[in-house]
């Protein structure tokens, strides 16, 4: 309800809405109710409650309330019509849902920016991107072939020809794009032909790319509940409107019925982040037939598909698509290194020219004898063992996070999820701990892990830490989860 999240603004310790910011009680419901709208809870057109409504809901004077809606009209937010009640203004900017503060949304005024160039800067802080023994999304590249990566490369730049210079307009090189193909088809059963897939420079390119040339700004974009922080960013820049749907143990679970057909759906199939949850494929297929209902294009980001440690690996959304509805996004960053910068997209059959074209366009994408370095990798059959051997590492520090978590699990509440797959797990927490404070109090002691509430969009309903193995050195594992487990009770009791 829209007087609950106003009470719980106008309440909160930090920021102008509350009694921190020192401000009357007119300006802190004001900051509320332009954070509902700037949030999306509040959208173009809606009918606000009367004042008469709203005083009683905030058990406010009704003076107080008129003084924040004159000035909300007044700065054009809201619009009053005769006889029928204030709105919000026709004419606002395009507004997404953010997380809450805190957090992958938290918030701050800074000056010179638009409203959509705020939520870009403003999801992560400099902490939020350290790199530690448990920061989840990180993988360990320490043991990455240097030398013999580096002899590859000399050799293409030493022959390099004057075209390996320049800018492709083909969509990358094209030894490369075939590698990929061959290996999607085998490990992940996608239905392609080489000429799809395009050579990117990750996957927040890749969707860029596909939110830039399969929607209009002001489309709705289904995105998981809770949510993957640079997809956000990558559908805030292009202008779409987010639409959060809850993700449960099967997945991104889509309504019956939702505010507005969607143009993009955008789903973590194989290992959804954060919560880990793999899509099961009566889901998956219950929502290839949604997104035909809807006219609407999958954005399959197949994130930490090529770790999974329980049971055989599940079809992937491109392999069930029998419309040619799926786009689908892969990085080489976990089994290789992050700075190489290389990703794949694979473009829907009749959209390969349009995708070529504006990646050419918006992109002058490039760095051929990079390309050929990893498409030689790719033929020698290095990057097969790479993947073998890193398959192998993570799964001794998963198990060995697993059983230094285990005393946690007797306690009422505790569980964890996401631990067949990927290189992170999820530990679930009841509502009422503080996994912020856990995560904040952890930090302290040099322990980075991240809170499953800072990742929500509209849910309030989750608690937990997302805790990353891949960075994890073995001898660091044990002491350091011990340091979680005490953390954890203490926030328990």
């Amino acid at each position: 309800m829209l007087a609950d999240f106003l009470l719980t603004e106008m309440a909160r310790p930090d920021g102008p809405a509350g009694p921190g910011g020192g401000l009357p009680l007119n300006r802190r419901l004001y900051e509320a109710l332009r954070r509902a709208m700037l949030d999306g809870r509040l959208s173009a057109g809606d009918r606000l409650p009367s004042s008469r409504e709203l005083a009683q809901d905030l058990r406010l004077s009704r003076n107080t309330v008129v003084a924040a809606l004159e000035q909300l009209g007044a700065e054009g937010y809201l619009i009053s019509r005769v006889g029928s009640g204030t709105y919000v203004h026709d004419q606002l900017p395009q507004t997404v849902p953010v997380a809450r503060r805190g957090g992958a949304g938290a918030t701050t005024r800074l000056p010179g920016l638009s409203a959509r160039g705020r939520v870009l800067a403003e999801h992560y802080g400099a902490r939020e991107l350290e790199i530690q023994p448990f920061t989840p999304g990180t993988a360990d590249f320490s043991a990455f072939p240097v030398a013999l990566w580096q002899r590859l490369q000399n050799r293409h730049w030493r022959s390099a020809r004057p075209e390996m210079l320049d800018y492709t307009t083909s969509g990358g090189y094209g030894p490369l794009r075939r590698a990929v193909a061959d290996y999607l088809r085998v490990s992940r059963s996608v239905r392609l032909d080489p000429e799809q897939v395009l050579i990117t420079t990750g996957t927040q390119q890749s969707l860029e790319l596909c939110a830039r040339l399969l929607a209009d700004a002001g489309d709705t974009v289904w995105i998981e509940d809770p949510a993957y922080w640079g997809a956000i960013k990558a559908f805030t820049a292009c202008g779409l409107r987010l639409q959060p749907i809850p993700v449960d143990a099967e997945g991104l679970a889509p309504p019956a019925t939702a505010d507005a057909t969607p143009r993009l759906i955008y789903v973590t199939p194989s290992h959804q982040y954060p919560t880990g949850a793999v899509m099961s494929l009566v889901r998956r297929r219950a929502l290839l037939a949604q997104a035909a209902r809807a006219d609407a294009w999958v954005l399959e980001d197949d994130y930490d598909s090529e770790f999974r440690f329980d049971g055989a690996p599940i079809a992937s959304l491109a392999g069930l698509d029998d419309d040619g509805r799926v786009c689908y996004l892969g990085t080489f960053s976990k089994v290789l290194y992050p700075g190489l910068k290389l990703g794949y997209l694979v473009a829907p059959r009749g959209l390969v020219e349009a995708f070529r074209q504006a990646h050419y366009d918006l992109h002058r994408p490039g760095q051929l004898p990079l390309q050929a370095a990893l498409a030689e990798f790719i033929e020698m059959g290095h990057f097969a063992a790479a993947l073998r051997r890193t398959r192998q590492t993570y799964a001794g520090r998963r198990a060995q996070l697993l059983h230094a978590l285990a005393p946690l699990l007797d306690a009422e509440g505790v569980h964890i999820t996401g631990a067949a797959q990927g290189l992170h797990l999820c530990l679930r927490l009841p509502l009422t701990v503080d996994d912020r404070a856990v995560a904040d109090a952890l930090a302290a002691e040099g322990i980075s892990v991240r809170p499953l509430s800072a990742y929500c969009l509209q849910r309030r309903d989750l608690r937990g830490l997302l805790i990353g193995y891949g960075y994890a050195q073995p001898a660091q594992i044990e002491p350091s989860a011990r340091r979680i487990v005490a953390a954890v009770r203490r926030a328990l009791h």
